[in-house]
């Protein structure tokens, strides 16, 4: 592999950059810009773990709604994963610290790994829809968005590793950022937590735990068809998942 480390300070942001500068930050240029005080938070796989910590953290922020895809709450159901990252085996550190800044490539193999004749899988459907110029698209614009996964800050990286996979903290309610305890049961807010029913990378009874353990009374857990992109992109998408989503918001945003 082809990779030259990034030696800045992007190797060393953790958690704690996201949930406490960088979200807060974005929400309140959002606040300026809309003019509107209230805002929602929309988070699709991990981006809704760190919108769920989040939450759980600035309990008298502006939040009003909170809305999870996919959102993985108790990593010992991603059994695959848990199983390269053992501890036993997979020594985080010295991959952080031999590369600094986590290569795409090794991101997007990971998760090949889960389904490792899924490319070639793809690669046969193509050809059998080879003259079906909605699928080849559908197909071409699926695969830019995968390959265009970004590098992922190493201490990020090696927390996300050690806090959530090996010790599922945020599941066992012992994860700590920036000193305060992740407490599920501070959210109050209205919650509503899309999942997918086909989901790979995160199974339904990982994310299942969300719903059950945040304090609002206002909340709700919908299964749909789907995998982990589809249930938010394409055909079937724009049919099923953003209407319910606009549906949920158009009542609780008034």
């Amino acid at each position: 592999m082809d990779w030259n480390p990034p030696t800045g300070e992007e190797r060393y942001l953790k958690i704690e950059s996201y949930v406490l500068d960088f979200i807060p930050d974005c929400v309140q240029r959002v606040q300026r810009h809309s003019g509107v005080d209230d805002v929602t938070i929309v988070g699709y796989c991990f981006g809704g773990v760190l919108s769920t910590i989040y939450a759980a953290l600035h309990t008298d922020g502006p939040l009003k709604n909170l809305v999870c895809f996919t959102t993985p709450i108790d990593w010992s159901k991603m059994t695959l994963f848990r199983q390269w990252t053992d501890a036993r085996h997979f020594d985080i550190d010295r991959l952080v610290d031999t590369f600094g800044v986590i290569p795409p490539e090794m991101i997007i193999a990971g998760f090949d790994m889960v389904r490792p004749a899924g490319r070639i899988a793809g690669q046969v459907r193509l050809w059998d829809n080879l003259w079906n110029d909605e699928y080849v698209a559908a197909f071409r614009r699926a695969q830019r968005w995968a390959n265009e996964t970004l590098p992922l800050a190493g201490e990020y990286f090696r927390q996300t590793v050690k806090e959530l996979m090996q010790k599922n903290a945020l599941y066992e309610g012992t994860l700590r950022v920036g000193g305060k305890l992740v407490d599920l049961k501070n959210i109050k807010v209205p919650l509503l937590h899309l999942l997918a029913q086909y989901d790979h990378l995160v199974p339904p009874e990982c994310g299942k735990p969300l719903v059950e353990r945040v304090s609002s009374e206002d909340k709700e857990e919908v299964i749909l068809p789907g995998g982990h992109v589809s249930l938010v992109a394409g055909a079937n998408a724009i049919k099923r998942m953003w209407p319910k989503l606009d549906q949920c918001l158009e009542r609780r945003s008034t």
